[in-house]
């Protein structure tokens, strides 16, 4: 390719910027293909795992049939999704739905800093979980790797104690693919966008399924489709 021509698509290497116009197309195309791409891995995901996660939402359900507690726990971004889980179980928004307790355990900085201080960060879960984990529970954890050893340590030490054991990944799953969760739902994707963009959806609807098997279990399941929805749906 000739150097002018490596001028043109890559200006700014040569101190100049690229077109207002061409760069707005660019954008608008960037947009086009990062949309397509996440509907396309939410299609494939859905498509391949849609038993896994009825099964996966049946473990939570069983859960709060044993009047137990949902654990949730994630790094970072994921952090925020624990937060968002354990907001959805005990604030639910659609109306007639009751609140079930669920923990967030990145919730408590002074716990987490502490551990993370003495002992290291790998312990941050694990001891919430020898603390506060009880039989019967159930452990939620999210990690777009699926390698995140405070995570791994968590749900090898909630096995040991029988809490029931959710992990949602991407990639290969990484190591909470290999450790005999009772439920690991992998996003195949190298991107972790398009990973963390399944993850939320995915949580949503197990939300949702546990909260369709404990009504049914009630004998009062709603028609679908009836619900009234408050705040955001």
């Amino acid at each position: 390719m000739t150097d002018d021509k490596l001028k043109d698509l890559y200006p700014f290497l040569h101190g100049k910027k690229q077109d207002a116009s061409t760069m707005n197309e660019a954008l608008v195309e960037s947009v086009r293909q990062k949309a397509e791409h996440h509907l396309q891995m939410l299609g494939q995901f859905f498509e391949e795992h849609g038993q896994a996660v009825v099964d996966a939402a049946g473990g939570i359900a069983d859960v709060y049939r044993a009047n137990s507690r949902l654990f949730a726990m994630g790094n970072g971004g994921s952090s925020c999704d624990a937060s968002h889980i354990a907001v959805e179980f005990l604030h639910p928004v659609t109306a007639g739905r009751p609140a079930l307790t669920a923990i967030d355990l990145t919730c408590d900085r002074t716990m987490m800093t502490a551990v993370a201080n003495d002992i290291g960060f790998e312990h941050v879960f694990v001891r919430q979980i020898v603390a506060q984990g009880r039989k019967g529970d159930g452990l939620i954890g999210l990690s777009t790797s699926g390698n995140s050893d405070n995570l791994v340590r968590a749900f090898r030490k909630a096995k040991e104690m029988g809490l029931v054991t959710v992990g949602l990944a991407g990639g290969s799953g990484g190591e909470m693919a290999k450790i005999g969760l009772d439920h690991c739902l992998v996003v195949d994707t190298d991107s972790i966008h398009r990973i963390q963009e399944c993850h939320v959806t995915i949580y949503h609807i197990l939300w949702d399924l546990v909260h369709t098997l404990l009504a049914d279990d009630r004998g009062n399941l709603s028609v679908p489709g009836t619900e009234t929805q408050g705040g955001n749906p």
